[in-house]
């Protein structure tokens, strides 16, 4: 391949046993990672790319279907590639699972209770960062159809978020990870346990002291597979339920 895929023999070593639109995939991704292209921004056409690579057409468009699948970019018909935003309805769809009982969706209010710059052993631990590096921590609480139903605590590596404590936060934290701070949300694990409601939790969610709450344990990654927010998520269930659709 030339262009892109021939620089950096290491990484191309260390991609020779993949398929050959997973490598084209790994160089368009990175290339989006590194803010050469912005969201919302069209990708050069097909042909472009292909001949950019030094690949053929299809493979490049095999590896844009499979950024397709991953919500990386949008395909739109007769328009072209886009590099996907962080809207509120990709976020609605793809992040935020917990939906009313009456069934309809909508994106959830959020109030912040506090932004400070701490240390935390077990933040920095999930975030791979040093032992005494600081994270800016986030608590907020997100209501749906008026009703206080999640309590959500933050932790993002302060260096990559810099001076974020001094603004006012917006709903929609991922897309301003990548507006201001040029930090895509590439994917996120999460794992779900059922816990019982504190004092704190049930102050701030109207819940009864003790009531069962979801609890949401989210580690977001970038595009370049590193991990940038670690997220726990306290949910009332008893308006409320984790939806999701599997495929």
């Amino acid at each position: 391949m030339q262009g892109a895929m021939s620089s950096g023999t290491g990484a191309q070593r260390d991609l020779g046993f993949r398929p050959l639109y997973r490598q084209v995939r790994d160089v368009l991704v990175k290339r989006i990672a590194e803010g050469v292209w912005q969201a919302g921004q069209a990708l050069p056409s097909e042909p472009d790319l292909a001949a950019d690579l030094g690949v053929s057409q299809g493979t490049v468009r095999k590896a844009l279907d499979e950024m397709t699948a991953e919500n990386l970019v949008v395909r739109r018909q007769g328009r072209g590639t886009y590099v996907a935003r962080h809207d509120d309805a990709r976020i609605l769809f793809q992040f935020f699972k917990l939906v009313p009982d009456s069934g309809e969706r909508s994106f959830p209010e959020s109030r912040v209770l506090e932004v400070t710059k701490t240390t935390d052993p077990q933040a920095t631990e999930m975030l791979r960062l040093r032992p005494r590096d600081p994270v800016l921590q986030i608590d907020r609480v997100r209501s749906l159809q008026g009703q206080a139903c999640v309590l959500e605590r933050i932790f993002l590596p302060a260096r990559l978020f810099p001076r974020m404590e001094f603004r006012d936060l917006p709903n929609n934290l991922y897309e301003l990870y990548a507006s201001d701070y040029g930090v895509t949300i590439g994917r996120a694990s999460e794992k779900l346990k059922a816990v019982a409601a504190t004092g704190r939790e049930s102050a701030a969610l109207g819940a009864t002291p003790g009531a069962p709450l979801l609890q949401i344990d989210r580690l977001a990654y970038d595009l370049d597979s590193r991990p940038v927010e670690w997220r726990i998520s306290l949910c009332r269930t008893d308006t409320a339920h984790y939806w999701s659709d599997l495929r």
